[in-house]
């Protein structure tokens, strides 16, 4: 059962909008054991939503987003735990990340204008008392996210069959 577990994890990833029936060829299971694995995986948490990869550029949303390289200073009996758990509260917060090295925490934060973004940075994020200092990177364009391409050659890696 844990391969089927890892096997669907991987084909949800690549497509999460895979027909169960077509999970089931591609595995090699039967729909009813692919629709009880992915029950279970979405009541344990391990799937916790399905989302599609947008390239917000080819639309009309106007958007400003960076990522926030934060120093913090941990707490007693809580270390880094409630420090995130109060900055991913946050709206403008859409990732927060732990990190080893310079800093210690990484966000990705977006917001509506520039101006909002750095009204965020310096009203909220940089006078929480934990903080000790900031570092902000805004993104200036996306070529690849999750593993999809944006722009340029995305190349059909299936083999070509000839008869």
């Amino acid at each position: 059962m844990q391969n089927l577990q890892m096997e669907l994890l991987h084909l949800l990833q690549e497509d999460c909008r895979l027909p169960l029936e077509k999970l089931a060829v591609m595995t090699g299971a039967s729909v009813e054991a692919v629709a009880e694995v992915i029950d279970d995986m979405e009541k344990r948490g391990v799937i916790l939503r399905y989302s599609p990869v947008i390239n917000w550029d080819k639309t009309d949303r106007e958007r400003v987003e960076a990522m926030v390289e934060v120093r913090v200073t941990p707490q007693r009996d809580q270390g880094f735990d409630a420090i995130a758990e109060r900055i991913y509260r946050f709206d403008e917060v859409k990732s927060v990340y732990l990190m080893s090295g310079a800093y210690d925490l990484l966000l990705l934060v977006e917001a509506h204008t520039l101006k909002e973004l750095a009204f965020f940075v310096s009203a909220k994020l940089s006078t929480l008392e934990t903080v000790t200092g900031t570092a902000t990177h805004f993104v200036l364009k996306r070529y690849k996210s999750d593993g999809v391409v944006f722009e340029g050659k995305n190349d059909d890696k299936r083999l070509v069959v000839t008869a």
